[in-house]
Protein backbone atom coordinates (compact mmCIF):
# COMPACT_ATOMS: atom_id res chain seq x y z
CA UNK A 1 0.00 0.00 0.00
CA UNK A 2 2.69 2.16 0.64
CA UNK A 3 4.31 1.57 -2.55
CA UNK A 4 1.11 2.11 -4.36
CA UNK A 5 0.78 5.77 -2.50
CA UNK A 6 4.12 6.77 -3.59
CA UNK A 7 3.31 5.60 -7.20
CA UNK A 8 0.18 7.69 -7.15
CA UNK A 9 1.99 11.12 -5.84
CA UNK A 10 4.92 10.43 -8.42
CA UNK A 11 2.24 10.33 -11.32
CA UNK A 12 0.30 13.08 -9.91
CA UNK A 13 3.35 15.66 -9.89
CA UNK A 14 5.25 13.25 -12.30
CA UNK A 15 2.95 13.48 -15.35
CA UNK A 16 2.81 18.07 -15.72
CA UNK A 17 6.62 17.84 -15.49
CA UNK A 18 7.31 14.47 -18.42
CA UNK A 19 5.33 16.74 -20.45
CA UNK A 20 6.82 20.08 -19.47
CA UNK A 21 10.15 18.42 -20.50
CA UNK A 22 8.88 17.38 -23.72
CA UNK A 23 7.39 20.53 -25.13
CA UNK A 24 10.32 22.30 -23.63
CA UNK A 25 12.85 20.28 -25.63
CA UNK A 26 11.11 19.85 -28.53
CA UNK A 27 11.04 23.44 -28.55
CA UNK A 28 14.44 24.22 -27.62
CA UNK A 29 15.82 22.34 -30.89
CA UNK A 30 13.28 24.32 -32.85
CA UNK A 31 10.88 20.81 -33.42
CA UNK A 32 7.78 22.22 -32.04
CA UNK A 33 5.13 19.22 -31.92
CA UNK A 34 1.98 19.70 -34.16
CA UNK A 35 -1.19 21.03 -32.66
CA UNK A 36 -2.52 17.91 -32.10
CA UNK A 37 0.65 15.99 -30.84
CA UNK A 38 0.71 19.19 -28.42
CA UNK A 39 -2.87 19.17 -27.41
CA UNK A 40 -2.92 15.07 -26.80
CA UNK A 41 0.12 15.23 -24.99
CA UNK A 42 -0.97 17.83 -22.22
CA UNK A 43 -4.52 16.19 -22.18
CA UNK A 44 -3.05 12.88 -21.24
CA UNK A 45 -1.16 14.22 -18.83
CA UNK A 46 -4.04 16.25 -17.25
CA UNK A 47 -6.15 12.89 -17.28
CA UNK A 48 -3.02 10.78 -15.90
CA UNK A 49 -2.55 13.19 -13.19
CA UNK A 50 -6.53 13.77 -12.23
CA UNK A 51 -6.99 9.28 -12.39
CA UNK A 52 -4.73 9.63 -9.96
CA UNK A 53 -5.61 12.45 -7.29
CA UNK A 54 -8.96 10.58 -7.36
CA UNK A 55 -7.47 7.19 -6.80
CA UNK A 56 -5.00 8.70 -3.78
CA UNK A 57 -8.52 10.47 -2.83
CA UNK A 58 -10.27 6.96 -2.92
CA UNK A 59 -7.49 5.16 -0.50
CA UNK A 60 -7.50 8.14 1.78
CA UNK A 61 -11.29 6.98 2.30
CA UNK A 62 -11.15 3.75 2.46
CA UNK A 63 -8.38 3.54 4.87
CA UNK A 64 -9.45 6.48 6.90
CA UNK A 65 -6.55 8.27 7.00
CA UNK A 66 -7.36 12.48 6.09
CA UNK A 67 -3.41 12.93 5.92
CA UNK A 68 -0.88 10.65 3.60
CA UNK A 69 2.83 12.31 2.87
CA UNK A 70 5.09 10.74 0.09
CA UNK A 71 9.01 12.17 0.75
CA UNK A 72 11.38 12.54 -2.10
CA UNK A 73 14.24 13.35 0.09
CA UNK A 74 16.62 16.30 1.18
CA UNK A 75 17.79 17.71 -2.31
CA UNK A 76 19.96 20.31 -1.45
CA UNK A 77 21.90 20.10 2.17
CA UNK A 78 24.13 22.97 3.90
CA UNK A 79 24.40 23.98 7.15
CA UNK A 80 21.52 25.01 8.83
CA UNK A 81 19.42 24.85 6.20
CA UNK A 82 18.08 21.66 3.80
CA UNK A 83 16.06 21.81 0.62
CA UNK A 84 13.30 19.10 1.32
CA UNK A 85 10.63 17.64 -1.15
CA UNK A 86 7.86 16.61 -0.08
CA UNK A 87 3.79 15.77 -0.88
CA UNK A 88 0.88 15.88 1.54
CA UNK A 89 -1.91 14.69 0.88
CA UNK A 90 -5.18 16.11 3.25
CA UNK A 91 -8.44 17.28 2.98
CA UNK A 92 -7.27 20.72 2.00
CA UNK A 93 -4.63 19.85 -1.52
CA UNK A 94 -6.56 17.09 -2.75
CA UNK A 95 -9.89 19.22 -3.63
CA UNK A 96 -7.77 22.03 -4.19
CA UNK A 97 -5.76 19.47 -6.40
CA UNK A 98 -8.38 17.33 -8.31
CA UNK A 99 -10.32 20.86 -8.96
CA UNK A 100 -6.98 22.11 -11.05
CA UNK A 101 -6.95 18.96 -12.90
CA UNK A 102 -10.65 19.10 -13.84
CA UNK A 103 -10.42 23.33 -14.83
CA UNK A 104 -6.74 22.57 -16.65
CA UNK A 105 -8.22 19.86 -18.58
CA UNK A 106 -11.48 22.12 -19.61
CA UNK A 107 -9.20 25.11 -20.41
CA UNK A 108 -6.46 22.69 -22.77
CA UNK A 109 -9.49 21.35 -24.88
CA UNK A 110 -11.15 24.72 -25.21
CA UNK A 111 -7.43 26.92 -26.08
CA UNK A 112 -7.12 23.81 -28.70
CA UNK A 113 -9.98 25.13 -30.56
CA UNK A 114 -9.76 28.43 -29.49
CA UNK A 115 -6.02 29.08 -30.62
CA UNK A 116 -6.07 26.74 -33.30
CA UNK A 117 -3.11 28.23 -36.01
CA UNK A 118 -2.66 30.83 -33.71
CA UNK A 119 1.67 31.35 -34.49
CA UNK A 120 2.08 31.51 -30.71
CA UNK A 121 0.04 28.32 -30.39
CA UNK A 122 3.39 25.72 -28.86
CA UNK A 123 4.51 28.86 -26.86
CA UNK A 124 1.21 29.09 -25.15
CA UNK A 125 1.03 25.21 -24.49
CA UNK A 126 4.38 25.41 -23.27
CA UNK A 127 3.58 27.97 -20.66
CA UNK A 128 0.47 26.35 -19.96
CA UNK A 129 2.10 22.89 -19.10
CA UNK A 130 4.46 24.94 -17.00
CA UNK A 131 1.48 26.42 -14.99
CA UNK A 132 0.22 23.07 -14.62
CA UNK A 133 3.09 21.79 -12.77
CA UNK A 134 3.38 24.86 -10.88
CA UNK A 135 0.43 24.56 -9.47
CA UNK A 136 0.01 20.99 -8.65
CA UNK A 137 3.07 21.54 -6.95
CA UNK A 138 1.73 24.05 -4.95
CA UNK A 139 -0.97 22.36 -4.12
CA UNK A 140 0.69 19.17 -2.56
CA UNK A 141 3.77 20.77 -1.13
CA UNK A 142 4.47 19.49 2.17
CA UNK A 143 7.43 21.44 3.07
CA UNK A 144 7.31 25.42 2.61
CA UNK A 145 10.21 25.32 0.34
CA UNK A 146 8.10 22.96 -1.69
CA UNK A 147 5.06 25.29 -1.82
CA UNK A 148 6.82 28.19 -2.64
CA UNK A 149 8.80 26.12 -5.86
CA UNK A 150 5.50 25.98 -6.96
CA UNK A 151 4.60 29.02 -6.65
CA UNK A 152 7.46 30.55 -8.46
CA UNK A 153 6.22 28.56 -11.52
CA UNK A 154 2.89 29.41 -11.51
CA UNK A 155 4.01 33.22 -10.96
CA UNK A 156 6.56 33.12 -14.14
CA UNK A 157 3.83 31.56 -16.40
CA UNK A 158 0.96 33.57 -15.55
CA UNK A 159 3.41 36.99 -16.06
CA UNK A 160 4.92 35.57 -19.77
CA UNK A 161 0.85 34.67 -20.95
CA UNK A 162 -0.31 38.13 -19.42
CA UNK A 163 2.57 39.49 -22.12
CA UNK A 164 1.87 36.65 -24.55
CA UNK A 165 0.46 39.06 -27.78
CA UNK A 166 4.22 40.70 -26.90
CA UNK A 167 4.27 42.07 -30.57
CA UNK A 168 2.51 44.92 -28.82
CA UNK A 169 3.48 47.30 -26.51
CA UNK A 170 0.64 47.08 -23.80
CA UNK A 171 0.83 43.50 -23.08
CA UNK A 172 4.25 43.48 -22.71
CA UNK A 173 4.21 46.35 -20.29
CA UNK A 174 1.51 44.53 -18.49
CA UNK A 175 3.33 41.44 -18.47
CA UNK A 176 6.40 43.37 -16.55
CA UNK A 177 3.66 44.87 -14.10
CA UNK A 178 2.35 42.05 -12.97
CA UNK A 179 5.94 40.40 -12.57
CA UNK A 180 6.83 43.28 -10.67
CA UNK A 181 3.96 43.01 -7.93
CA UNK A 182 4.84 39.06 -7.87
CA UNK A 183 8.05 39.57 -7.38
CA UNK A 184 7.41 42.08 -4.20
CA UNK A 185 4.80 39.05 -2.65
CA UNK A 186 7.28 36.48 -3.39
CA UNK A 187 9.84 38.86 -1.05
CA UNK A 188 7.63 38.55 1.65
CA UNK A 189 6.97 34.43 1.12
CA UNK A 190 10.64 34.11 1.31
CA UNK A 191 11.26 36.09 3.88
CA UNK A 192 8.49 34.29 5.97
CA UNK A 193 9.99 30.89 5.03
CA UNK A 194 13.31 32.24 6.38
CA UNK A 195 11.85 33.15 9.67
CA UNK A 196 9.95 29.46 9.99
CA UNK A 197 13.15 28.02 9.14
CA UNK A 198 15.15 29.71 11.83
CA UNK A 199 12.51 29.08 14.02
CA UNK A 200 12.28 25.56 13.60
CA UNK A 201 15.35 24.56 11.58
CA UNK A 202 13.14 23.12 9.01
CA UNK A 203 10.27 24.17 6.66
CA UNK A 204 8.28 20.91 7.09
CA UNK A 205 4.28 21.31 7.32
CA UNK A 206 4.08 19.00 10.06
CA UNK A 207 6.91 20.68 12.34
CA UNK A 208 5.90 24.00 11.79
CA UNK A 209 1.93 23.44 11.66
CA UNK A 210 1.42 20.40 13.78
CA UNK A 211 0.69 16.71 12.77
CA UNK A 212 -3.15 17.15 13.23
CA UNK A 213 -4.91 15.93 10.34
CA UNK A 214 -6.61 19.74 8.66
CA UNK A 215 -7.71 21.55 9.79
CA UNK A 216 -7.67 20.69 13.56
CA UNK A 217 -3.43 21.16 13.34
CA UNK A 218 -2.26 23.83 15.88
CA UNK A 219 1.19 25.48 15.18
CA UNK A 220 4.11 24.99 17.40
CA UNK A 221 4.95 28.95 17.20
CA UNK A 222 4.30 32.01 19.57
CA UNK A 223 1.70 34.85 19.09
CA UNK A 224 4.39 37.64 18.58
CA UNK A 225 5.95 35.20 15.71
CA UNK A 226 2.64 34.39 14.25
CA UNK A 227 1.84 37.57 13.60
CA UNK A 228 5.37 38.50 11.88
CA UNK A 229 4.90 35.50 9.78
CA UNK A 230 1.03 35.63 9.08
CA UNK A 231 1.31 39.44 7.76
CA UNK A 232 4.38 38.41 5.79
CA UNK A 233 2.03 35.70 4.37
CA UNK A 234 -0.68 37.76 4.16
CA UNK A 235 1.56 40.63 1.94
CA UNK A 236 2.47 37.20 -0.11
CA UNK A 237 -1.48 36.35 -0.82
CA UNK A 238 -2.78 39.80 -1.36
CA UNK A 239 0.13 40.31 -4.50
CA UNK A 240 -0.78 36.85 -5.98
CA UNK A 241 -4.61 37.35 -5.47
CA UNK A 242 -5.09 41.18 -6.22
CA UNK A 243 -6.01 42.08 -2.69
CA UNK A 244 -5.61 45.31 -1.72
CA UNK A 245 -3.55 47.28 -2.20
CA UNK A 246 -1.97 44.91 -4.69
CA UNK A 247 -5.68 45.17 -7.16
CA UNK A 248 -4.57 47.20 -9.75
CA UNK A 249 -2.57 44.97 -11.63
CA UNK A 250 -6.11 42.39 -12.22
CA UNK A 251 -7.25 44.06 -15.44
CA UNK A 252 -3.97 44.41 -17.02
CA UNK A 253 -3.49 40.78 -17.24
CA UNK A 254 -6.39 40.27 -19.35
CA UNK A 255 -3.85 41.51 -22.30
CA UNK A 256 -3.28 37.49 -22.51
CA UNK A 257 -5.53 35.20 -24.75
CA UNK A 258 -8.72 34.32 -22.94
CA UNK A 259 -8.22 30.89 -21.68
CA UNK A 260 -5.13 31.56 -19.18
CA UNK A 261 -7.31 34.55 -18.01
CA UNK A 262 -9.87 32.30 -17.22
CA UNK A 263 -7.56 29.71 -15.56
CA UNK A 264 -5.19 32.09 -13.73
CA UNK A 265 -7.48 35.43 -12.64
CA UNK A 266 -11.17 33.48 -12.84
CA UNK A 267 -9.96 30.06 -10.72
CA UNK A 268 -6.99 29.24 -10.18
CA UNK A 269 -3.94 31.17 -9.81
CA UNK A 270 -6.10 34.25 -8.11
CA UNK A 271 -7.33 31.32 -5.02
CA UNK A 272 -3.81 30.67 -4.85
CA UNK A 273 -3.53 33.38 -1.84
CA UNK A 274 -6.47 31.94 -0.13
CA UNK A 275 -4.77 28.69 -0.73
CA UNK A 276 -1.33 29.76 1.45
CA UNK A 277 -3.64 31.48 4.30
CA UNK A 278 -5.77 28.23 4.63
CA UNK A 279 -3.01 26.35 4.52
CA UNK A 280 -1.29 28.29 7.51
CA UNK A 281 -4.63 28.88 9.12
CA UNK A 282 -3.29 27.04 12.33
CA UNK A 283 -0.99 30.15 12.05
CA UNK A 284 -3.80 32.97 11.81
CA UNK A 285 -5.87 31.93 14.61
CA UNK A 286 -3.05 32.45 17.50
CA UNK A 287 -3.17 35.97 16.63
CA UNK A 288 -6.42 38.28 17.04
CA UNK A 289 -4.67 41.15 15.43
CA UNK A 290 -4.03 39.17 12.63
CA UNK A 291 -7.23 37.99 11.98
CA UNK A 292 -8.82 41.02 12.18
CA UNK A 293 -6.31 42.39 9.49
CA UNK A 294 -7.48 39.60 7.44
CA UNK A 295 -10.98 40.72 7.38
CA UNK A 296 -10.30 44.20 7.33
CA UNK A 297 -8.37 42.82 4.15
CA UNK A 298 -10.92 41.00 2.72
CA UNK A 299 -13.70 43.10 2.77
CA UNK A 300 -12.23 46.24 1.81
CA UNK A 301 -11.21 44.70 -1.46
CA UNK A 302 -14.51 42.76 -1.67
CA UNK A 303 -15.91 46.52 -1.67
CA UNK A 304 -13.40 47.73 -4.13
CA UNK A 305 -13.66 45.28 -6.83
CA UNK A 306 -17.80 46.21 -6.29
CA UNK A 307 -17.29 50.03 -7.25
CA UNK A 308 -14.66 48.91 -9.97
CA UNK A 309 -16.28 45.69 -12.01
CA UNK A 310 -19.67 48.12 -12.43
CA UNK A 311 -17.83 50.82 -14.67
CA UNK A 312 -15.62 48.69 -16.26
CA UNK A 313 -15.85 48.69 -20.24
CA UNK A 314 -15.14 45.31 -21.46
CA UNK A 315 -16.33 41.96 -20.09
CA UNK A 316 -12.86 40.40 -19.31
CA UNK A 317 -12.01 43.31 -16.85
CA UNK A 318 -15.74 43.47 -15.19
CA UNK A 319 -15.38 39.44 -14.89
CA UNK A 320 -11.82 39.59 -12.96
CA UNK A 321 -13.10 42.64 -10.51
CA UNK A 322 -16.36 40.27 -10.12
CA UNK A 323 -13.80 36.97 -9.21
CA UNK A 324 -12.20 39.73 -7.04
CA UNK A 325 -15.75 40.70 -5.20
CA UNK A 326 -15.57 36.49 -4.13
CA UNK A 327 -11.72 36.27 -3.70
CA UNK A 328 -12.24 39.23 -0.69
CA UNK A 329 -14.90 37.55 1.00
CA UNK A 330 -12.88 34.38 1.20
CA UNK A 331 -10.26 35.77 2.35
CA UNK A 332 -12.97 37.44 4.79
CA UNK A 333 -14.18 33.78 6.09
CA UNK A 334 -10.70 32.27 6.30
CA UNK A 335 -9.96 35.81 8.84
CA UNK A 336 -13.02 35.03 11.08
CA UNK A 337 -12.25 31.44 11.74
CA UNK A 338 -13.81 29.60 9.21
CA UNK A 339 -12.20 26.49 6.96
CA UNK A 340 -14.35 24.00 5.02
CA UNK A 341 -17.10 27.39 3.81
CA UNK A 342 -13.74 29.03 1.98
CA UNK A 343 -12.64 25.92 0.72
CA UNK A 344 -16.13 24.99 -0.79
CA UNK A 345 -16.79 28.95 -1.62
CA UNK A 346 -13.50 28.63 -3.46
CA UNK A 347 -14.21 25.48 -5.45
CA UNK A 348 -17.75 26.45 -6.34
CA UNK A 349 -16.58 30.17 -7.57
CA UNK A 350 -13.50 28.69 -9.76
CA UNK A 351 -15.72 26.14 -11.45
CA UNK A 352 -18.36 28.87 -11.90
CA UNK A 353 -16.31 31.95 -12.94
CA UNK A 354 -14.14 29.44 -15.92
CA UNK A 355 -17.65 29.40 -17.53
CA UNK A 356 -17.46 32.68 -17.14
CA UNK A 357 -14.60 33.43 -18.87
CA UNK A 358 -14.84 31.07 -21.48
CA UNK A 359 -18.01 32.42 -22.54
CA UNK A 360 -16.98 36.38 -22.67
CA UNK A 361 -16.46 36.53 -26.02
CA UNK A 362 -20.18 35.32 -26.66
CA UNK A 363 -21.63 37.54 -23.65
CA UNK A 364 -22.65 40.64 -26.10
CA UNK A 365 -24.12 38.18 -28.62
CA UNK A 366 -26.05 36.79 -25.73
CA UNK A 367 -27.23 39.74 -24.30
CA UNK A 368 -28.34 41.03 -26.96
CA UNK A 369 -30.37 38.16 -28.00
CA UNK A 370 -31.87 38.47 -23.72
CA UNK A 371 -32.58 42.00 -24.85
CA UNK A 372 -34.44 41.24 -27.99
CA UNK A 373 -36.37 38.59 -26.02
CA UNK A 374 -37.63 40.38 -22.95
CA UNK A 375 -36.43 44.23 -23.42
CA UNK A 376 -34.16 45.78 -21.55
CA UNK A 377 -34.95 47.04 -17.85
CA UNK A 378 -33.44 48.80 -14.81
CA UNK A 379 -31.11 46.58 -12.68
CA UNK A 380 -31.89 47.11 -8.90
CA UNK A 381 -28.68 48.47 -8.43
CA UNK A 382 -28.80 50.89 -11.31
CA UNK A 383 -32.06 52.32 -9.47
CA UNK A 384 -30.16 52.29 -5.91
CA UNK A 385 -27.64 54.39 -7.08
CA UNK A 386 -30.08 57.34 -9.29
CA UNK A 387 -31.39 57.74 -5.69
CA UNK A 388 -28.03 58.95 -4.76
CA UNK A 389 -26.64 62.50 -5.16
CA UNK A 390 -25.47 63.38 -8.38
CA UNK A 391 -21.96 64.37 -6.84
CA UNK A 392 -21.83 61.16 -4.96
CA UNK A 393 -22.77 59.23 -7.86
CA UNK A 394 -19.77 60.93 -9.42
CA UNK A 395 -17.39 60.44 -6.88
CA UNK A 396 -18.16 56.89 -6.28
CA UNK A 397 -18.07 56.30 -10.97
CA UNK A 398 -14.20 58.32 -10.78
CA UNK A 399 -13.14 56.70 -7.72
CA UNK A 400 -14.25 52.78 -8.89
CA UNK A 401 -12.82 53.86 -12.75
CA UNK A 402 -9.69 54.78 -11.12
CA UNK A 403 -9.60 51.58 -9.26
CA UNK A 404 -9.52 53.37 -5.87
CA UNK A 405 -6.38 55.45 -6.95
CA UNK A 406 -4.15 52.23 -5.38
CA UNK A 407 -1.74 52.10 -9.16
CA UNK A 408 -1.08 56.05 -8.75
CA UNK A 409 -0.61 55.56 -4.67
CA UNK A 410 1.71 53.06 -5.30
CA UNK A 411 3.83 54.71 -8.22
CA UNK A 412 4.05 58.20 -6.86
CA UNK A 413 4.65 57.08 -2.59
CA UNK A 414 7.27 53.58 -3.42
CA UNK A 415 7.95 53.14 -6.86
CA UNK A 416 9.20 57.03 -7.38
CA UNK A 417 10.19 57.43 -4.14
CA UNK A 418 12.60 54.12 -4.68
CA UNK A 419 13.45 55.17 -8.24
CA UNK A 420 14.70 58.25 -6.56
CA UNK A 421 16.49 56.38 -4.12
CA UNK A 422 18.67 54.15 -6.48
CA UNK A 423 19.68 57.44 -9.00
CA UNK A 424 21.13 58.76 -6.23
CA UNK A 425 22.77 55.32 -4.86
CA UNK A 426 23.91 55.36 -8.16
CA UNK A 427 25.40 58.59 -8.97
CA UNK A 428 27.41 57.98 -5.71
CA UNK A 429 28.89 55.01 -6.99
CA UNK A 430 29.96 56.57 -10.37
CA UNK A 431 31.63 59.06 -8.19
CA UNK A 432 33.50 56.76 -6.21
CA UNK A 433 34.76 54.66 -9.16
CA UNK A 434 35.41 57.88 -11.10
CA UNK A 435 37.52 59.13 -8.25
CA UNK A 436 39.15 55.67 -8.38
CA UNK A 437 39.70 55.12 -11.67
CA UNK A 438 40.62 58.72 -12.28
CA UNK A 439 38.33 59.44 -15.50
CA UNK A 440 34.69 58.93 -16.34
CA UNK A 441 32.58 56.64 -16.58
CA UNK A 442 31.76 55.28 -20.22
CA UNK A 443 28.86 56.66 -22.42
CA UNK A 444 27.45 52.83 -22.33
CA UNK A 445 27.49 52.52 -18.39
CA UNK A 446 25.67 55.95 -18.06
CA UNK A 447 21.93 55.08 -16.80
CA UNK A 448 19.79 57.82 -18.17
CA UNK A 449 17.31 58.95 -16.11
CA UNK A 450 13.41 58.49 -16.99
CA UNK A 451 14.35 55.16 -19.13
CA UNK A 452 14.24 51.36 -18.25
CA UNK A 453 11.80 48.93 -17.02
CA UNK A 454 10.84 50.20 -13.77
CA UNK A 455 9.69 53.06 -15.91
CA UNK A 456 7.19 51.68 -17.69
CA UNK A 457 5.04 50.72 -14.54
CA UNK A 458 3.92 54.21 -14.81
Amino acid sequence: MDELIQLLGLLIVGAPLAVVVLLGVCTLFNRPLSERTTSAAVGASVAVSLLASLAMLGLMIVRGTPHVTVEFGNWELIPHFHFHVKLLFDFLSVPFVILSFVLCGTISAFATKYLHREPGYNRFFVLYSLFVLGIAVSSLAGTIETLFSGWELVGLSSALLVAFFHERAAPARNGLHVWTVYRFADAAFLAAAVILHHLHGEGDFDVLLGRGAWPGATAAISPEHALIVGLLLLTAAAGKSALVPFSGWLPRAMEGPTPSSAIFYGALSVHLGTFLLLRFSPVLELSLTLQVVVVVLGLATAGLAALAARVQTDIKSALSFASLIQVGLIVAEIGVGLRWIPLVHMIGHACFRTLQFLRAPMVLNDHRVLENAIGSRLSASAGAQQRLPDGVRAWLYRFGLERGYLDACLIDRVVQPALRLFRLFDAWERKWTDFLSHGESRDSDQARPGTGPLQELN
